[in-house]
Order: structure tokens, then sequence, then C-alpha cells
């Protein structure tokens, strides 16, 4: 994020006006400690600062920002606040607030205090590029697109121009999108992450002149382990374009290797977690009562195995939102950790039905902005499939539908896929996808023998080769009537974020199968996966 609430301005006359003399040496010191980023020596001065001088808002505003740069995000919060209140229309004061209330995951707040810093300073492009960042994290593309657009005319930056392109894809924009990947590379051929984001483009190819362009890169010695994975995956994809399997295989190993050394996956250790949580589970739950929760419809999944493409038929229905990949399971759960000392799931035999109607509440009120009378709404972070038994306990009027592909594609899928900030660590090994899957796998038939109303498996393979009538089931689980719209669901524009979201743009494809390509080289999963090599097949 482009920060500048970190510029210090201490020296400053007007800011530091009422400040006494005894207390500016050590703004000063903690103003050079800022620059030279030490912010825990910045700390100290301040702390000493701010003791002479009493809710002063710049010394308030230096030491939050000191703070928040340590990771004391809620203690620099609570100064930055008060700076606010008595500073009100101060730009740094206000980027700072909004920079502390995103750390401390207050959305919308946050978006609001960016707001009101590029009021303050429409002609900074730094502003509205944390404008737009947040905005885009928290889901709202299309007014992202407008700030970042917005930043990149006022300071074209590549990091700007890198979420501009990523939020174009979002709301479906990919030619705009290409394109500005391409005025990324034109300014510099060498920027790995313009190549990566073509290479999402899973409905557009490269040409030769790419790979042989990313070729050239990857012959140079001055490349960082996360530039070299990035090229990696890029080429791979190309590769895979131009039907050379073989060598797309062996880019997809190297830049997954290189991977996996830097986000370190133990499946034996998943694998004891996932015993926990299923003994822990053993049966339905007394949780909370009625039907607290019926508005949402999660879809959880293994990566890359249709979720995108069941989200987007839902919401394509004029009754359904879809809300993409939501934390707020992971919020609540991580609060009531917190609140009993004990992790997931060691405290949940010891929950109560008031624990868990409390629980519910917490997941609705984390979710308010998606609900409107009469709708429902999806929630579809793939990793829930573990926490289904939690997410009944406390949502007795959810449903869950579990996406489920061919194992061996949805495996080498997430093989292909390098996921963001080291998102899913199990995927960059072969031998590790597949004990993931298996845990998935057994998880899942232990929540459809639970909860067998609430529970659906919806088949890849059966949706893209009997749409309507999966379609119709579809909704019909979910409790809406049926809606010819769901059919179409390439025509409806709202914002997606994964690895698909230029896939979802276009009618449903039958031919996303890619396995077979791969012959022989797959045969490893394939053991793994217990199935029969290739050449028996």
């Amino acid at each position: 994020m482009n920060d500048t609430s970190n510029k210090p301005l201490s020296e400053d006359a007007d800011r530091l006006a009422g400040v006494p003399p005894a207390a500016l040496p050590f703004v000063q010191l903690g103003s050079q400690a800022l620059r030279a980023r030490r912010p825990d020596a910045a700390e100290g001065s301040l702390r000493t600062a701010l003791a002479q001088a009493p809710g002063h808002p710049e010394i308030q505003r230096l030491l939050g920002v000191a703070l928040r740069l340590q990771n004391k995000n809620a203690e620099a919060l609570k100064l930055l606040r008060l700076a606010a209140e008595r500073w009100p229309d101060d730009v740094l004061v206000q980027n700072g607030l909004g920079t502390a209330l995103d750390a401390c995951g207050e959305r919308e707040a946050a978006i609001s205090a960016f707001r009101r810093a590029c009021e303050l300073a429409p002609g900074s492009g730094a502003l509205w590029a944390n404008l737009g960042k947040t905005l885009g994290d928290y889901g709202h593309y299309e007014e992202a697109v407008t700030a970042l657009e917005h930043a990149a005319r006022l300071s074209d930056h590549s990091a700007t121009r890198m979420r501009l392109a990523y939020a174009l894809r979002a709301v479906g924009r990919i030619d705009d999108s290409v394109q500005c990947f391409r005025q990324m590379l034109a300014r510099n051929p060498a920027d790995t992450t313009a190549w990566l984001g073509l290479a999402g483009m899973k409905t557009r190819s490269m040409g030769s002149a790419d790979m042989q362009a990313m070729q050239r890169l990857l012959q140079r010695k001055d490349l960082k382990p996360g530039e070299y994975i990035s090229l990696e995956f890029a080429l791979a994809k190309a590769l895979e374009d131009h039907g050379r399997y073989a060598e797309a295989f062996a880019a997809y190993a190297r830049g997954n290797t290189q991977t996996r050394a830097i986000h370190p996956w133990s499946a034996p250790q998943f694998s004891a977690f996932v015993d926990q949580i299923m003994a822990s589970f053993r049966r339905p739950l007394d949780g909370a009562t009625g039907s607290l929760g019926e508005q949402v419809i999660f879809i959880v999944s293994l990566p890359r195995s249709g979720s995108s493409l069941t989200e987007q038929i839902l919401a394509s229905h004029p009754q359904i939102d879809g809300a993409g990949e939501l934390d707020a399971t992971t919020t609540v759960i991580e609060a009531e950790s917190r609140r009993r000392g004990q992790a997931f799931p060691q405290w949940v035999t010891a929950a109560t039905a008031e624990d868990w109607q409390r629980m519910g509440h917490h997941y609705l009120a984390v979710t308010s902005r998606w609900q409107r009378p009469g709708m429902r709404f999806t929630d579809k972070l793939p990793g829930n499939w573990s926490r289904v038994g939690a997410i009944f306990a406390m949502l007795p009027g959810a449903c869950v539908i579990d996406c489920r592909r061919d194992p061996l594609e949805s495996c080498f899928s997430c093989f292909r896929t390098l996921f963001s900030e080291g998102n899913q660590p199990f995927s960059y090994a072969l031998g590790d996808i597949a004990a993931y899957w298996r845990d998935y796998d057994r998880s899942s038939r232990h929540w459809q023998a639970l909860y067998p109303q609430r529970y659906r498996v919806q088949s890849y393979e059966s949706l893209v080769a009997d749409p309507e009538n999966q379609v119709r089931e579809l909704l019909d689980f979910c409790g809406v009537p049926f809606d010819a719209a769901c059919l179409r669901s390439h025509e409806t524009r709202r914002s997606v974020r994964t690895a698909s979201a230029s896939q979802i743009r276009e009618p449903i494809r039958r031919d996303t199968a890619r396995t077979d390509k791969y012959g022989a080289l797959l045969d490893p999963l394939r053991k793994e996966l217990g199935l029969p090599p290739f050449a028996a097949q």
C-alpha cells in the first residue's frame, strides 16, 4: 500500500505547533527512525514525546504509524482515532487512520477514511491507489476500478497498474485487463507480475514471442525467488497453450518446487487436524436453534473444482447475491478460539447451544453488507469444507453445496495454479495435493452422512454435461424457484476475483479436462489417488 501516513513531516512547524520545546528532539528522533524504517526505535522516542505533549495529534499520528508498522494494530488505531478527533480534516491523519482500520479488519470504516483522504487531497495518486486497493480487497471491484484508473492517471506506478489489471479482470473487462498487463510489459519487459497476470487469463493464449521473452528472462541470474516462480508458471501456461505438454509439466514442476521451499506443508499434520475435527463432530451438536442463517448458502470445495461456476449460476438468480470468498467463518472461529484460549477444534465439545447461537449472530454481523430482505447470499470460501460441523452448529438454517470434480483433474489443476501470497500451500507437490484430496474426500463423506438434508454434493462433470437439470436441482436445494437466467450465467455482470474470473464470462464448456494431454507424466499422481496408470486406460 502507498503509505503516505508514514511521511513523518515532523519538521513542519505548523504540524508541531503547541509541542513543548523539550519534546521536539524526541519527535525529531522518532521521525528520523520512521524514515529509516526502524519503527521500534521510533516508538520509544515518540512515547517520550507524547508524555510531554499529551493529546498532540501529530505525535499521536506518528506513534500510531510506528505501532502499526510493528503490527500493534489495536493501539495504533486507538491513537489515530484520537488524532482524527482533533484533526478531522488532516489528510495524513485520515490516510493513517484508514491503514490502521484496514489492519484491524474494520473494512467499511477504512474505506470511508481513505475516501475522506482523497477528498482532502484529490491530486494524490498514492491516496487514490490506497482507496482502490482497499475497495478491491473487500470486493468493491467496480469502485476499485474507478479509483485505480484515477490513481494511474495521476501517478502511474506499476503496483497501481497491476491492481487495476486484476480489478478489471474481476469485473469481466478481460480485454482491458490484458491491455493493462501489456502496458506494464511495454514499460518493463522484465515485470514478472505482468507475465503471470497474462498467464492467468485462462481464455487468452500467449504467443511464441511471449514464450521466447520469458525463456530469456529465466536465464538471468538476478531474479528473486518470487520472480523466478512467477515466470515458470507463466511460461508453463504458454507452453501448454501451444501443445508442448512435456515442457509445460517441467516448468510447472520447477515453479512448484521453488514455491514449496518457501511455503512448506506437512500433510501428516494436516491429516491429524482433520481427524480432530471429525472426532469433535461425531454427531450433529446441540447448537443454535431455529432457522438462524437460512439466508446463507455455503459453497465448499477443493480449489479449481467448479465452485466459481456454481456461484456464478446461483448469483444469476434474482434472489441470490454472490458474495465470493468471505473470511467470516474464519473470523468467528478465530475469535472464539481467542476467547477460550484454545485452538479449534479443541473447544468444540465444551461449547453450549448458547455459544453456538452467539457465534451464529457474530457471523451474520460480519456479513451484514450481504443481507437484504428476501435475498440469500453465497459464501464461497473453499476451505470451509473442514468447518461444516461448526457451520451447521451455529447456522442451522444454512445449506452447504460441496463442489466436486474428477479428483485427477482437480488435483492437477491445483498444481497448475500459483495461488496468491502462499495460499493453498498443499498445492505445490503432487503427493501433498493427493493427501489433501483424501482428507477432503473423507471429510465430505462424513458431513454428507451427518447432514443429508442440508448438504448437497454438486458434480462438476454432471453440471457441464446436463446444465438445465442440474441447475434446477441446485436451485431447488437452495429453496428458490427456477429462473432461466441461471442457464445464461456467463451474461451476469458481477465481480469475481478467483483464478476462474475469465472463464466464467464464457458459456459453460465441456472441454476443460487437461490430464489426458499430459499422459503418463501424471502417473505418480494417479497412483497417489488410487487410479490406474495412463497406459491401462
